[in-house]
């Protein structure tokens, strides 16, 4: 984490969340099984930093991400955001809240609606949540896209007349409109060229420094993760395995599963050679998930103790957490 960071205000808390989508069958549609999407996910954010989640496809990130917002219900547990539960409010509570928390879509095309231009889009948002006065709104329209890197002429043009770089950064313009203080980017720079990441990633560095902003970021790139983020938790199957600073999670992992992660990134460096940890098997499924540790099926590590207790994520000192048997003698 950043230097300029305390870690004295806590903006988000996440307490036990659980998100199983059931599954129907039979004549009558009954619920036979769950989809344990998000077991038991714990974590807390402080004002001001950016805290990213990875894991391979199917690990939960999104869900957990999604389920914070109440995009979708969450079967269980707390998420409390600024002192206030919001599974405890009902929509109506909630439509205020939202002001306050706001989400970047992975497909900057398929969330911006083509019928609407881009200031009518901006216009919207501030109207929905009544965060500008409707005589200022196009003007203030006209500055978010100009602190986003776009100019005055793009507001009356639509979603398609713009790049998918640019188009994100409309995506931007709008989480920012209604004034939020966490944002959830959610796979946000991953359907965009190397460049343009890295300009899309930069920008939000920046308007995190200008606004005060706190970041949610979800990704499955580790190079990615890397260069915006403070602190990491790191997801396999629906649970938290791993959450460090950032610097002490790419200096020594303590999770099997995140040392093998690590050691996918490219080493651009040729000369320096890097072992690759290669994992046998596939992600099982989250319908039937294994007994004990859920890694342990692929696990180099594991032993009887993996198959039968579920390790809890336990504190190795200086904030990084793991939850593995063995996690102190790993380095």
């Amino acid at each position: 984490m950043s230097a300029t960071l305390t870690k004295e205000k806590e903006i988000l808390q996440v307490k036990d969340l659980q998100q199983y989508f059931p599954i129907k069958g039979g004549v009558f549609g009954r619920t036979v099984n769950h989809v344990k999407a998000v077991d038991g996910v714990n974590f807390t954010i402080y004002e001001g930093e950016t805290v990213s989640i990875v894991g391979e496809s199917g690990c939960g990130k999104s869900t957990t991400g999604r389920a914070i917002l109440r995009l979708d219900e969450p079967t269980g547990g707390e998420v409390i955001f600024q002192g206030t539960n919001l599974l405890s409010k009902s929509k109506r509570e909630m439509r205020s809240i939202r002001k306050d928390l706001q989400v970047i879509f992975q497909d900057p095309f398929a969330s911006l609606n083509p019928r609407r231009s881009i200031g009518q889009t901006l216009e919207e948002a501030m109207g929905i949540l009544n965060v500008v006065p409707k005589a200022n709104r196009r003007s203030r329209a006209i500055e978010l896209l100009e602190q986003v890197g776009l100019k005055e002429e793009h507001i009356d043009r639509y979603p398609h007349e713009f790049s998918g770089g640019q188009r994100q950064r409309i995506g931007i313009a709008r989480a920012l409109a209604v004034e939020p203080k966490l944002i959830i980017c959610d796979e946000a720079v991953s359907a965009l060229d190397v460049s343009v990441q890295a300009q899309v990633l930069n920008l939000l560095k920046k308007l995190q420094k200008e606004y005060g902003l706190t970041y949610l970021f979800i990704s499955h790139d580790l190079g990615v993760v890397r260069h915006i983020s403070d602190r990491i938790i790191v997801m396999y199957l629906g649970k938290v395995v791993e959450i460090a600073e950032k610097k002490s999670l790419f200096d020594n992992p303590r999770h099997p599963y995140t040392q093998a992660l690590l050691s996918a990134i490219p080493e651009p460096n040729r000369k320096k050679k890097k072992e690759r940890i290669i994992l046998k098997g596939d992600v099982p499924s989250p319908i039937d998930p294994p007994s004990g540790c859920r890694f342990h099926t692929r696990c180099p590590l594991a032993t009887d103790l993996c198959r039968q207790s579920d390790p809890e994520l336990k504190s190795l000192g200086e904030g990084h957490q793991a939850a593995c048997h063995y996690a102190e003698a790993i380095s």
